[in-house]
């Protein structure tokens, strides 16, 4: 189906301009840390200031890590489409492609106020999105395997 593989890719466009997005200036530690240091402060009142800005910079690279885990579910779909099941190929493109925007997206924020490129971020969004290859492996396989269990037993 060709409409499927277009709307693979479209998922992947806009997520890749929402994380754009997510690495200008206004998303700096230093903006997050005006919302997020209040929060964690209300839930965890007795806490240092050190350790708020600890759990602040936790969250922000947590973040990292998801944002490209989403990023290398929609990058394999779309490397497959309209095909079922899972190739190393798909996976390897995937993780590929997101590497290459990681790294783009570490320049881009060298021309943001308040931003730099960070090497560890761009390894650390890879991981994000092999992660998620890893993890697209075990769902299909259990399914397999649930699926061939399943006609075993009629």
């Amino acid at each position: 189906m060709p409409n499927s593989r277009l709307q693979s890719w479209l998922l992947v466009a806009i997520w890749c301009v929402v994380l754009f997005g997510a690495s200008t200036s206004p998303f700096s530690g230093a903006q997050t840390s005006r919302v997020i240091i209040p929060v964690l402060h209300f839930l965890l009142p007795e806490a240092a200031p050190t350790t708020l800005d600890l759990l602040h910079e936790v969250i922000r690279k947590a973040l990292h890590f998801m944002n490209y885990f989403i990023l290398g579910i929609l990058l394999f779909r779309a490397f497959r489409a309209p095909r079922a099941g899972w190739a190393f190929k798909w996976a390897l493109w995937a993780v590929l492609f997101a590497a290459a925007y990681a790294s783009s997206d570490e320049y881009h924020q060298s021309f943001e106020a308040g931003r730099g490129p960070s090497a560890m971020d761009a390894l650390l969004d890879t991981f994000g999105a092999s992660a998620a290859q890893v993890g697209i492996w075990l769902v299909l396989r259990q399914r397999q395997d649930s699926v061939r269990a399943h006609s075993q037993l009629k």
